[in-house]
């Protein structure tokens, strides 16, 4: 009777070998299933006495963590099969290589060094799977309470940026794609100016530090200066909305508290069509602008992919920043040196360096996979970048080779803000969620929204500039 080869019965003895470790495996899974469904079952159950949006979040957090695990298992039981398969290779091989033999110590180094790679490339797997999980629960060290104070109506389109002056009054100004930016009394609600000097949608707008001046910036190609002269209305009284305090949770409002939006608010303010000065240089859309220190120059941001710098008296063009390989996004100015970023589609973002008058230099940061849609400087010479790849970084400026904190999101960040004197990162999203992060990346708090009317992203852009500006 014939038997077997000596590799024939090492192949079969590995086969059983695998056959019996996957199903200890499947059994310790179905076991932690099974201690899984415990609370799902606990949290369906009629007799629960958690409220209805906690049990429902609960349960989903649940769902994501069998599914998570699931996934999990699959991964370790490819990998345990991958080291099997290697463990067999190398032990095939080492019975003769260039017709000599391995020693065993040798074979033993090779399996060993083998194996480490495999399991370290395991811990890596782990780490990133149950990422998630982990960012879930984080413990807040503070719980933000949102509250909706006052709505300013008058535009006829979108609202692509909000800022407040930094001089008495204090007004708030909203730049639209109506071609038209508004200032209103932040405490009434009233519109006080009108500026209609551009001929393309306003994309943003921001106060001298020091003037009653205005800088815009337009889809004509075009940045303009503009004075204002405004007097405050008395404020009214506010009416009680504690009844629309909420942390996590959004609140529902009804409809008997919708405004009238159709209401022509901007038709009683006076208008200003002329501006003082008109910064010309760029061949496409002008999508952001700020001024630096001082407010004597004033940067701009194009889709021609450039950042210019003016003098504000003359108009004169100082500096052209060229190198970014895509339409620009962004630029903020650092509020007391003379510094500028800039954000691109190119997944880069660059600081610009122009505190030595003979010379400015550029650093080029590449933290992020995708559109870069904002960079802004925030409290302690921190930069916080927003990107398309639903990830939010924070920097410092002193070491700008990786960033200190890392905010993962469930969708892409449209233009982020800070509130400097309470270090928390507003993150406006395209999904229309407002969230609100301080600067370690824990979750404080999501902004209400109605749901009987959502609003765009532009919108959320400009509620989070609103409310997270320090006056």
């Amino acid at each position: 009777m014939p038997t077997e080869s000596g590799t024939c019965s090492a192949a079969r003895q590995a086969k059983q070998k695998r056959k019996s470790h996957s199903l200890s495996i499947r059994r310790t899974n179905s076991s932690e299933q099974e201690r899984t469904a415990l609370p799902r079952e606990m949290l369906e159950g009629q007799d629960s006495k958690l409220p209805s949006s906690v049990r429902s979040t609960l349960l989903e957090l649940f769902g994501q963590i069998e599914r998570e695990f699931e996934n999990l298992y699959i991964e370790n039981l490819e990998l345990r099969r991958e080291i099997e398969t290697l463990n067999e290779r190398l032990a095939a091989e080492g019975q003769a290589i260039d017709g000599a033999e391995l020693s065993k110590g040798q074979l033993k180094t090779k399996a060993s060094h083998s194996t480490s790679q495999l399991s370290q490339k395991l811990k890596t797997t782990y780490k990133a799977s149950t990422s998630k999980i982990v960012s879930s629960f984080k413990t807040t060290t503070s719980r933000a309470v949102c509250q909706l104070v006052k709505e300013y109506i008058g535009h006829r389109d979108g609202i692509w940026d909000v800022s407040v002056a930094r001089t008495q009054p204090v007004v708030l100004g909203t730049a639209s794609a109506d071609h038209t930016a508004l200032l209103w009394s932040i405490e009434t609600g009233r519109c006080l100016v009108k500026y209609s000097g551009h001929v393309g949608s306003v994309n943003s707008i921001k106060f001298h530090p020091s003037e009653q001046l205005a800088l815009t910036a337009s889809g004509d190609q075009t940045a303009h200066i503009w004075s204002y002269a405004v007097q405050l209305p008395t404020p009214q009284p506010i009416a009680d909305t504690t009844q629309q305090i909420c942390g996590e949770d959004e609140v529902e409002c009804s409809d008997k508290d919708e405004p009238d939006v159709d209401a022509d608010v901007s038709s009683d303010c006076p208008t200003i069509r002329v501006p003082l000065t008109s910064l010309k240089s760029h061949q496409g859309v002008v999508i952001a602008a700020d001024w630096l220190v001082g407010g004597k120059q004033a940067v701009t941001a194009s889709w021609d992919r450039t950042a210019n710098l003016f003098d504000v008296e003359t108009a004169e063009l100082v500096h052209s920043l060229t190198g970014h390989d895509q339409e620009l996004t962004h630029c903020c100015t650092h509020p007391t040196q003379r510094l500028v970023v800039t954000s691109s589609r190119d997944t880069t973002f660059r600081l610009w360096d122009f505190r030595d008058p003979s010379i400015h230099s550029v650093n080029v940061f590449q933290g992020h996979t995708d559109t870069v849609t904002s960079a802004v400087f925030t409290v302690g010479d921190n930069v916080v970048s927003g990107s398309d790849d639903r990830t939010v970084k924070v920097w410092d400026l002193r070491n700008m080779r990786s960033p200190i904190a890392t905010i993962r999101t469930d969708s892409a960040i449209n233009r982020i803000n800070v509130c400097v004197g309470q270090k928390i990162i507003a993150l406006p999203h395209d999904n229309r969620q407002v969230r609100l992060f301080d600067m370690s990346g824990v979750r404080l708090a999501r902004l209400p929204r109605s749901s009987r009317q959502v609003p765009s992203p532009a919108f959320w852009n400009a509620w989070n500039s609103c409310c997270f500006t320090d006056w």
